[in-house]
């Protein structure tokens, strides 16, 4: 149920006996929560306060209430969020005077409306996977007595504050400082939609804005901003409707994908460029940390912007913890910004927050059409790589770990002195090699990685070039292949015959 890289525990929500996600459950888990947020800040659970808020789900206010019940069971008190975003939920433990200590969101993200979950998360930023399974472990052997929730309506509060931030970055205080920009918001039916009303009542056009009802119908392939497919019905929308720019957020708005105006997305690498550029636009050096598959062109890119890119491993909580740490050593690190679509903005708290970045998207492009000026042409100069892949081959042995260490050490083999493979200076996490191809240098590239959340190494390669996959994918063949017992290659060989043509 955990996700031990990650911040998520999420579960079935079917009918019993094969739901995980229990009312029994759930409210072992908030009391369980509330017992361990009270030892980790050396206080008892009735000094405590938890806000607790939900997604669009059809089992999110069933699941709300339980986890509401264990927490008041411990005495702690309760503010009932209701319909939230985890943006929003995060900020209630910044509040002035009516902070909580603790903050719950049920959601499960991207997974599918059968599925629910916990987003959970302290002062220091949302729970370890070690600490989940202390938790998990602690709400096994609890018993749970009865008790006082109160309201608190977080959204409103959340776009308060996101609106005078507006006025703040445009310095305009006026009504409507976004008068005369027309966006398209797509909100995933999460729970997000009230953005584009606020957008709205800034003065932006969100004519041909969809699913922000927060119906809390969807799969989890509609809602990844990272899927090119998931960005090609707003891509389509921002055209046809003439519109300076699209948003799409996933179902709980911690994710964010901005498609241009000619409906170009800009998600993964392009997002982190543009990200980049704007702040160094205004401010020089300063260090971008970013999850571990990022391209050597969005390198190039940040470096001739007069900044510095750093990677650092796969997971959002990863890459904001780093951020934090450097943060807290004198660098400055203004957003730690993942591929996924997540973003963490040093002045938003690193609060992991799509719906900040996107607003401060939104703010550059009426600054820049002002001038008449694009927003992608922020991005022109960024080198897009001629080819990329993705192939995911699962682990076939029951300690998938160890056999994930066996196949990294394989590759790591073949960069001793003299050979082609270069491990790349950056490497962090997995195995990230350099390939110089056609009289270039480093103009390609394979990474090799045990998954965030599953028994699978992940292999993502790029190639300035073309024919460099295929030489890639050959040379890496051969050393997999090679006494093999940890992978199924198979994805790997059909990715091959593809690249064979």
């Amino acid at each position: 149920m955990v996700d031990d890289r990650t911040s998520l525990l999420r579960g079935t929500v079917i009918r019993a006996p094969e739901a995980q996600l229990t009312d029994e459950f759930v409210k072992k888990l908030g009391y369980a929560f509330s017992l361990w947020l009270a030892k980790k800040l050396d206080t008892t659970p009735d000094a405590l306060a938890v806000s607790v808020g939900r997604d669009s789900r059809g089992s999110g206010e069933r699941i709300q209430n339980a986890f509401a019940r264990g927490l008041t069971a411990a005495d702690s008190d309760v503010y009932d969020c209701g319909l939230t975003t985890t943006p929003a939920i995060q900020m209630s433990l910044q509040l002035d005077g009516s902070a909580a200590q603790g903050a719950c969101m049920i959601t499960a993200s991207a997974a599918a409306e059968d599925m629910n979950g916990f987003k959970l998360f302290t002062r220091d930023g949302a729970l370890t996977g070690e600490e989940m399974g202390e938790l998990l472990s602690l709400a096994e052997g609890v018993r749970v007595p009865q008790r006082l929730v109160s309201k608190l309506d977080i959204t409103g509060l959340y776009v308060q504050r996101l609106s005078a931030l507006v006025r703040e970055f445009m310095d305009e205080d006026v009504q409507m400082p976004l008068l005369g920009l027309h966006v398209v918001v797509d909100a995933s039916n999460g729970s997000g939609g009230f953005f584009a009303e606020m957008l709205k009542s800034l003065g932006v056009d969100i004519e041909g804005s969809f699913a922000l009802e927060p119906t809390g119908r969807f799969s989890g392939k509609q809602t990844n901003p990272e899927d090119a497919r998931a960005l090609e019905r707003l891509s389509r929308a921002v055209v046809e409707q003439g519109a300076d720019l699209g948003v799409m957020l996933d179902v709980d708005a911690d994710r964010v994908a901005i498609v241009d105006a000619n409906g170009r997305a800009i998600n993964r690498n392009r997002l982190i460029a543009l990200v980049a550029a704007m702040l160094l636009e205004d401010e020089p050096n300063l260090t971008f940390v970013t999850d571990s598959v990022t391209s050597s062109g969005l390198s190039r890119f940040i470096t001739e912007w007069g900044g510095t890119h750093y990677r650092f491993r796969r997971g959002h909580r990863n890459v904001i913890d780093e951020a934090r740490r450097l943060s807290a050593e004198g660098i400055n690190v203004p957003v730690a910004i993942e591929t996924s679509g997540h973003a963490a903005m040093a002045e938003n708290y690193f609060i992991d927050d799509g719906m900040y970045l996107a607003t401060k998207v939104i703010c550059e492009a009426k600054w820049r059409k002002r001038d008449g000026l694009s927003l992608s042409s922020l991005i022109d100069e960024l080198p897009e790589p001629v080819e990329s892949l993705e192939v995911r081959m699962p682990i076939v042995q029951q300690d998938y770990r160890r056999a994930a260490g066996y196949v990294i050490e394989a590759v790591l083999s073949k960069t001793l002195p003299g050979c082609e493979w270069r491990l790349a200076p950056d490497n962090r996490e997995g195995v990230r090699i350099l390939f110089s191809l056609d009289g270039g240098i480093d103009n390609a590239w394979f990474m090799l990685r045990l998954s965030v959340h599953d028994p699978v190494m992940v292999l993502n390669a790029e190639s300035e070039v073309p024919g460099g996959l295929r030489h890639m994918m050959r040379e890496l063949y051969a050393v997999l292949a090679k006494d093999n017992e940890e992978l199924d290659l198979s994805p790997l060989e059909q990715k091959m015959k593809e690249l064979e043509g």
